[in-house]
Order: C-alpha cells, then structure tokens, then sequence
C-alpha cells in the first residue's frame, strides 16, 4: 500500500533549497540575477509536510522553463522568470491579489548579491487605490452576482443539493474582495476565513456564513440559503458604503 513520505524537519528542507541553489548557478550562471523563497517556509509557518517554493529571476531576454515535481518527500516548485515579468506581476491588481501578493512580500533571499529582492518586495506594496477599487468594481460582475444568481435558481428550483457549494463559492469570492478592500494579503491560502474574520472593513452577514462553513454545518440548507441572502445584503451595502458603483444605468456601448 502507498503512504506519504515521511515527516521531514526543517533542517532537511533548507539543505535541499541549498542543493538547487547550487545546481541552478552551475547550469544558468549570471543569467540568474536573484533566488528567493516564498510561501510557508519562507514565512517559517510550514509544517513537516510542505512544499518547497522558489522564485528565480533571470536577466530580461533569457528564457528558462518552470519545475515542478517531487524529489522525495518534498514537492518542490521552482517559477522562472525574467525580470520585467517578476516586477510586472510584482503590481499587478486582479481578483486573486489578496492571495498572491504574498509571494513577493514574503521573499527570502537564497541568492540576491545586488538586491533585487528588496526592490521586489517594495513594489508588491505599491498599488493605488483606483486600481483596488476598479478590481472589486469587475469581480463583483464577474464572480459573486453570477453565484447569487446561481444560490437563488437553484433554490427556486428546488436543487438544494447545489445550495452548499454555491455558499462555498460566494465566501471564497467575499474574502478576495474583503482582502483587497483592506489592502491586506492573506498569508496562507489554509488560514485565508480565519485572517479575514480580524480585518477591520467586512460586509455584514460575511462573519455569519463563513462561521457556519467553517463549522462544516451546511447541512440545514434552508440556513445556508437565508446566510448568502444576507451576504448578499451586506455586500451590496458595502459596496455602496465604499463608493462603488458596480451596475449601468444604460448600455456601455
């Protein structure tokens, strides 16, 4: 019978990362310009079970492939790429931010001789205002007013069994945009509820959902039902608290 890999320590890790190191300087070079660690062990939150996660930056022009793979007990993922890219994705604002920004403001060197990781973190913590809020303006189209949508004809179809995952759904949505609204990243996508539960700008009836999620008590779907209806109360009267006008009074077009 398979099993899972051992438990490893975090010594254990560290000499594998300086192992890649390493292997990566002698086959690329100076066309490597920074090695930086990101995620859980970057953060020292990991567990005995996590993944290794690199960042390596290369001079613009030069092209390496990503890695992915398990070299036991570790998966490990290593992302390439150019410079411009790295400090593009760097201040890029897009319904994910909350969840990814982290990765570059929780960059550990493992091989930065000019720097260039302290420029990339900075960047990460430069995003306008108008960006965040022209962001939450689209999601709440794209996303949560379709799972609404969706949670209310399944309810009215009598589908209850879709009623859970559309709650799953409109929760995960709410706590992207309660992080972007807070300008806040969350710093492991397994702690995202609990995190966003202590930001300050929540919309009411968000706490009520997600606790009752997190209970794993969605078996009563007519609660279920009545929680996302008061989500979706709360949500609008945020918006509307932030200014920010998500509908159309006449075609754009």
């Amino acid at each position: 019978m398979l099993t899972y890999p051992a438990a490893t320590t975090r010594e254990e890790k560290i000499h594998i990362i300086g192992q890649i190191k390493d292997r990566l300087l002698q086959q690329h070079g100076e066309t490597i310009l920074a090695i930086g660690l990101y995620g859980s062990i970057a953060q020292g939150i990991d567990g005995p079970y996590s993944d290794i996660e690199l960042l390596v930056v290369t001079k613009d022009g030069i092209s390496l492939p990503d890695y992915e793979f398990i070299y036991l007990p570790f998966k490990i993922e290593i992302s390439m790429n150019q410079k411009h890219e790295v400090c593009q994705c760097a201040t890029a604002v897009d319904d994910s931010w909350a969840i990814k920004a982290g990765v570059y403001t929780h960059l550990e060197a493992i091989y930065d001789p000019t720097g260039l990781l302290d420029q990339i973190r900075a960047l990460s913590k430069q995003i306008s205002k108008e960006a965040i809020r022209e962001t939450m303006r689209e999601f709440m189209i794209w996303e949560p007013y379709e799972t609404m949508g969706k949670i209310r004809n399944n309810k009215i179809a009598g589908n209850d069994s879709y009623l859970p995952l559309g709650a799953k759904d409109l929760a995960w949505q709410t706590a992207k945009l309660i992080g972007l609204a807070n300008r806040t990243f969350y710093n492991t996508r397994a702690q995202t509820y609990e995190e966003s539960l202590r930001m300050p700008s929540r919309p009411s009836g968000y706490d009520e959902l997600v606790e009752l999620m997190m209970r794993g008590q969605l078996h009563d779907t007519e609660v279920v039902y009545k929680r996302c209806e008061c989500l979706w109360t709360g949500l609008n009267e945020w918006y509307e608290k932030m200014g920010i006008d998500y509908k159309v009074k006449e075609f754009p077009f």
